[in-house]
């Protein structure tokens, strides 16, 4: 198996496959939206029509959760989060860079023992196949919807979850907690296992495993990915809808 590059610093450890995949999709989403909106015409052509179909299929999901004018204040916000996650979740299943090591990095995190058993080291990967982007984003959303419910109404919003002694307070204690939680490990298992995957098809699979099976498997890859992301835009709309658009 690859070798995920590690730094430690300030008592944390980093993943630096997983710092370069989220730079490199950052990079990208960027890229893209730039670059959609330059020369745009009436009539949409190439990057613009794609960028337009994406607009229309970010409104769709935001329809499920908001009326019409307050879907449009979250486009943005959606459009990004669906990009980001649609294009981490390719990342690792279009480009896996590794390269061979025959000499310990320790700055690196890379030992002799570890060369042992390895086939090189792992530059590149998904950022959302990690379990760590996942639960930071997810935690991240929660925090944001109950930021909004406060925003727009902070008495019903405390009136509704500020009841310590009230019978449901329990059950909106779990409920909150175990929200982001499903939220991250649902994203983070599908593109982990597909990555793991990929990976010991290609290491070990040999001349027959990396024909036809692999192929196949790289497409439902990239299809569970897209799913994956559209789930994930799906619940963070509802989950800002459920403390924003109800009544507390």
């Amino acid at each position: 198996m690859e070798i995920a590059p590690r730094v430690d610093f300030l008592g944390l450890t980093f993943d630096v496959s997983v710092m370069i995949g989220t730079v490199v999709t950052s990079i990208l989403v960027l890229l893209l939206t730039i670059l959609a909106t330059r020369n745009v015409q009436m009539r949409p052509g190439g990057l613009q029509n794609l960028v337009e179909m994406i607009l229309d299929f970010v409104r769709g999901i935001l329809n499920i959760s908001f009326d019409q004018k307050t879907a449009e204040k979250y486009l943005g916000f959606t459009l990004t989060l669906f990009l980001f996650i649609f294009i981490a979740n390719q990342l690792g299943v279009m480009l896996m860079v590794t390269t061979e090591v025959h000499h310990p990095i320790p700055g690196l995190g890379v030992t002799a023992e570890a060369l042992k058993d390895s086939h090189g080291i792992a530059w590149l990967k998904s950022p959302t196949a990690d379990l760590n982007v996942t639960v930071v984003m997810a935690v991240g959303i929660a925090l944001f919807a109950h930021f909004m419910g406060i925003r727009k109404n902070a008495k019903g919003y405390i009136s509704h979850y500020f009841q310590p002694f009230a019978p449901m307070a329990l059950i909106h204690i779990i409920d909150e907690i175990a929200k982001p939680t499903t939220h991250a490990m649902r994203l983070w298992a599908n593109i982990f296992a597909g990555e793991v995957l990929i990976t010991i098809m290609l290491t070990y699979g040999g001349p027959l495993m990396t024909g036809a099976p692999l192929v196949v498997w790289l497409g439902y890859s990239l299809f569970v990915g897209t799913i994956q992301a559209y789930v994930f835009t799906v619940l963070a709309s509802v989950y800002i809808a459920q403390k924003t658009v109800q009544d507390h």
